[in-house]
């Protein structure tokens, strides 16, 4: 189990808000890739889930293991900023125009 108090980040947040937000983050699939366990692969449901990871603390230590390495990725942008890119990475689309035009061309007579 993990120790009890304000500085661990699991303190005050229980099962079903860490499964919730896992799944609103990555939704069923890829979480399902990420933790390999049928309650994510298999009708995938919260209270299926649930009751699985209270019954399997090894399931449950993974989970909470992942909640805790997402938590940058899911603290919310402030308004108006976008998303940081790492550094070197390139942009999600160069070539937004030209693939628009590509899109709206008439298909092949």
């Amino acid at each position: 189990m993990h120790a009890a108090g304000p500085k661990n980040p699991l303190h005050g947040i229980t099962l079903q808000v860490m499964v919730t937000k896992l799944v609103e983050h990555y939704g069923w699939e890829m979480l399902g890739r990420m933790i390999p366990i049928n309650c994510f692969n298999w009708q995938p449901s919260i209270k299926s889930s649930l009751v699985f990871l209270r019954r399997t603390p090894w399931a449950r230590e993974k989970v909470e293991a992942l909640y805790i390495d997402s938590l940058p990725d899911m603290q919310p942008q402030p308004e108006g900023e976008a998303p940081q890119e790492e550094a070197g990475a390139a942009p999600l689309n160069p070539n937004r125009d030209q693939a628009s035009e590509l899109i709206s061309e008439p298909p092949f007579p």
